[in-house]
């Protein structure tokens, strides 16, 4: 194949997007997986983890996605239809229930003092 499949380079651009926003998640997971237990106790560390739990399999699920395109767009040319709202809706779920739960243990600090 003399030409570029994808002369855009779409799909690279979008892993390489949701790479960045895995790797913020787990970045941030982290942080909050050290910081919280020193500040509301032990439990909290569950947050943080389940942040990275999360991160890792968001990183795991973008790159299988990759690869389907990528294969697709070797042996037939074009791109292989996905669902694509699963991604978006399954982070910003995750990103929507952190930010109520870290609401509501900040407002549950305030009313304790």
């Amino acid at each position: 194949m003399s030409e570029l499949f994808d002369p855009g380079l779409q799909p690279e651009r979008t892993v390489l997007a949701w790479r960045r926003t895995g790797l913020a998640l787990f970045a941030g997971s982290l942080v909050a997986a050290r910081v919280l237990p020193e500040t509301l106790g032990p439990w909290a560390a569950l947050l943080g983890f389940s942040g990275v739990a999360a991160a890792g399999a968001l990183l795991c699920a973008i790159q299988l996605r990759y690869r389907r395109h990528h294969r697709r767009l070797l042996t037939d040319g074009d791109l292989a239809p996905v669902a694509e709202g699963v991604l978006i809706a399954a982070t910003a779920s995750f990103v929507a229930v952190a930010a109520v739960v870290s609401i509501a243990v900040v407002v549950a600090i305030a009313f304790a003092r």
